[in-house]
């Protein structure tokens, strides 16, 4: 990293080590913004659809239904951005089939493990803030078992880190984080900043969080997912949204080569503006799409429980209607597990639902048989949402 590539208006310092490299150390939040009609437009526009957003999950017949599979799409489209090449019909299919002695594939294991982390903290918010202490913990979960798990898991880092082309060295990288000596002063300033009251939108607050996390880099691995996942916690910690429902992978990964730009003219050049707008944009845009997908989804299950109500028969393959909305394939062994039925009447409701439409069989297994919600499946998957 080269101090040329910073300009006057850089936002943050930059200092030397004694090693001899370049680092970066950003300003406390929050900066000067200038306010422009045009950035009041994008923080409405973010506002309006975070509200429209919020309304909706609160009239939904059963948002429970929506929780997991929305999980599991930001787990997948979040790891995609660091390289993972896992897909949702990956992760579903891997806890549709899994025994206790398998083992999924290193890809599989990361999206598996960002499901866990969410989960995580999503159930520490109701006796943690937002801290430092729930990013570790997160960490925990997210690094646990799989690729770069011998990066201390759970602890912020004790050593330097780049970010770069692979192998490259530290002169080389293209943006070096805070050295250790001055990060944990950056991350105090940050949780300091979590917990201070601002008058600034909570959507704008998000954005420079955003930015303030990935700069600081505390981590020696998982630091964007982190950042991502600290996004939804907010949201939810600060009872903007009711349930989980909002996530930004999607939109990240869409213009992934134009948010690592962003987010690096903004340490060289200042330019808050332009990431800010960039960031509400991204938060309207996935307001929308979670609004078109759940309502995709909920007509989805309306039609199921029509299709299986009409041949009068009992309530179980109900209950099965709904688990395929967390998880679109299924065996005859999960369906017992659902039912709490013997395995014959597993698979006595799982051919039901094959009758009526609802779900169909995979080809080529004799034993083992697997079955999925197609329709669930695609909704889920679909790059966007008309």
């Amino acid at each position: 990293m080269q101090p040329s590539d910073f300009t006057k208006r850089k936002s943050g310092i930059l200092v030397k080590h004694e090693r001899g490299y370049w680092a970066f150390v950003p300003n406390p939040l929050p900066p000067n913004i200038e306010l422009t009609w045009d950035l009041a437009g994008e923080i409405s526009a973010a506002d309006r659809g975070l509200s429209e957003l919020a309304g909706i999950t609160r009239t939904l017949p059963n948002p429970h239904l929506l929780i997991r599979p929305f999980m599991s799409r930001e787990a997948v489209l979040s790891s995609r951005i660091e390289g993972t090449q896992a897909s949702l019909s990956d992760l579903f299919y891997f806890e549709a089939v899994r025994t206790t002695t398998d083992r999924p594939g290193s890809d599989v294991g990361e999206v598996r493990n960002y499901v866990r982390a969410l989960e995580h903290g999503l159930k520490s918010l109701s006796k943690l803030p937002v801290s430092l202490r729930l990013m570790k913990e997160i960490h925990a979960e997210l690094m646990r078992g799989v690729r770069g798990e011998h990066l201390t898991p759970g602890e912020f880092r004790r050593t330097q880190n780049w970010i770069g082309p692979p192998g490259c060295t530290l002169n080389e990288a293209k943006f070096v984080p805070p050295p250790p000596e001055n990060m944990m002063e950056s991350l105090s300033d940050l949780e300091k900043y979590l917990h201070t009251r601002s008058a600034l939108p909570l959507v704008v607050r998000l954005a420079l969080i955003h930015y303030q996390f990935e700069t600081i880099h505390p981590f020696l691995d998982g630091n964007g997912r982190i950042g991502r996942l600290l996004l939804i916690l907010l949201l939810c910690a600060e009872n903007i949204l009711p349930q989980p429902m909002l996530y930004l992978s999607a939109y990240f990964e869409r213009h992934r080569e134009k948010y690592y730009q962003l987010l690096l003219s903004t340490s060289q050049d200042g330019r808050w503006s332009q990431w800010i707008s960039f960031f509400l944009r991204g938060v309207a845009e996935q307001s929308r799409d979670a609004i078109k997908r759940s309502e995709r989804l909920l007509a989805l299950w309306h039609l199921y429980r029509k299709r299986v109500q009409a041949v009068r028969s009992s309530a179980l393959p109900l209950v099965l209607v709904d688990a395929l909305f967390s998880r679109p394939y299924l065996t005859f062994s999960a369906a017992r597990h659902v039912l709490g039925v013997t395995f014959r009447s597993a698979q006595l409701n799982v051919r039901k639902l094959i009758a009526e439409g609802i779900l169909e069989e995979l080809p080529g297994r004799s034993y083992g048989k697997i079955f999925v919600a197609r329709e669930v499946l695609n909704v889920l998957e679909a790059p966007e949402i008309k």
